[in-house]
């Protein structure tokens, strides 16, 4: 099982292109609907495939949790925020240690809810090793500074930047800062 290495950003400050999908090896469905939010491919087709692969009986486990999880990134390309945190939560309910899940919720919460309540899920992504720790630092600088930890903040943005320095981001966000030394 494997999550894409796109995580899913819908905030604004987010960039489309960093969402966390979990690659998955069982059906040719589960493969496809991976395939799908790794290519942020959200039409009804690739919507269709993933369904199909849950539908599946002989799914294993760790598929089926992967599938949940990239279908849920479709549902959140789609601004169908309902059954994105549907699909995150079914995931967790089959894995509770799958951590880009856990980091597709905290995206999806920042989004569209408070950023400050990213911030417990962002924690268990970060707790679990998920594959996009930048995008876990980046999602919780934004948490931090909503919540006026501008220092906090700041010092997760540079992670993010030296974990993915080709990613543009937290860059962008770094440079509305201003360091003063005393």
């Amino acid at each position: 099982m494997r999550i894409s290495s796109l995580a899913l950003v819908a905030l604004t400050a987010f960039p489309a292109s960093a969402m966390a999908a979990v690659l998955s090896v069982g059906s040719s469905y589960a493969h496809g609907c991976y395939q799908a939010a790794e290519d942020r491919d959200a039409r009804r087709t690739a919507m269709d495939t993933c369904d199909h692969a849950i539908a599946e009986q002989g799914l294993m486990v760790e598929d089926r949790v992967a599938t949940h999880v990239n279908r849920g990134i479709l549902y959140l390309i789609r601004g169908n925020v309902k059954q994105a945190g549907a699909d995150f939560d079914a995931a967790l309910a089959l894995d509770p240690t799958e951590p880009d899940a856990w980091l597709n919720k905290a995206v999806l919460v920042a989004r569209y809810g408070k950023s400050t309540d990213a911030m417990p899920f962002v924690s268990k992504a970060l707790e679990l090793k998920t594959r996009r720790p930048a995008l876990a630092y980046f999602v919780r600088a934004m948490a931090l500074e909503d919540s006026g930890n501008i220092s906090g903040a700041y010092q997760d943005l540079k992670k993010a930047q030296a974990l993915e320095p080709r990613w543009r981001e937290p860059t962008a966000e770094l440079a509305r800062f201003q360091v003063r030394r005393p």
